[in-house]
């Protein structure tokens, strides 16, 4: 299989939920995907509102076909600024992620020891606006070798379902 049919098939099992743009992400990324939710809870009507609860997810996808570590660094960076740019803390605020998903014919052993260490966290205004957390996740294709950071860890199922 190659990254490309990968990314396909990755990209299919997130339409389910997600809107994935295809068609004009942002650079240098293969595709994007977002999630919405909004959540509200009432106590007998509409107009005593108990709670409200918004959260958002930031996908990003890459295709490399020699992931390095100076390149990882570089995605890393790119898609956690694009997709913090994007977050409009307010006080029903509670979260909005952003994910970094690579698939790669091939990485490299430092590329793969980095992983891990990546890490990123943003709360807007003491937590009591929301937080943000970067999520990440890298697939050698051919092996199946994979790594992910300590939040990345709840994407190993979907991409693992892909080869």
């Amino acid at each position: 299989m190659t990254v490309s049919e990968a990314m396909e098939k990755l990209l299919h099992s997130y339409e389910i939920y997600y809107n994935v743009n295809r068609e004009t992400p942002t650079k240098p990324f293969a595709a994007e995907a977002v999630f919405h939710s909004h959540d509200e809870q009432f106590f007998l009507v509409k107009s005593a509102k108990l709670s409200e609860a918004e959260s958002h997810e930031y996908v990003f996808f890459a295709e490399e076909e020699t992931l390095t570590a100076e390149r990882l660094q570089f995605l890393a960076d790119t898609a956690w600024a694009e997709g913090i740019s994007r977050v409009e803390p307010h006080s029903s605020h509670q979260s909005s992620d952003v994910v970094l998903g690579i698939l790669a014919e091939q990485i490299t052993p430092e590329a793969m020891a980095l992983v891990p260490k990546l890490r990123h966290y943003q709360s807007y205004h003491l937590g009591f606006q929301g937080w943000s957390h970067f999520r990440l996740y890298a697939l050698e294709i051919p092996s199946g070798r994979s790594a992910h950071n300590r939040q990345g860890r709840t994407l190993k199922k979907v991409f693992q379902s892909i080869i």
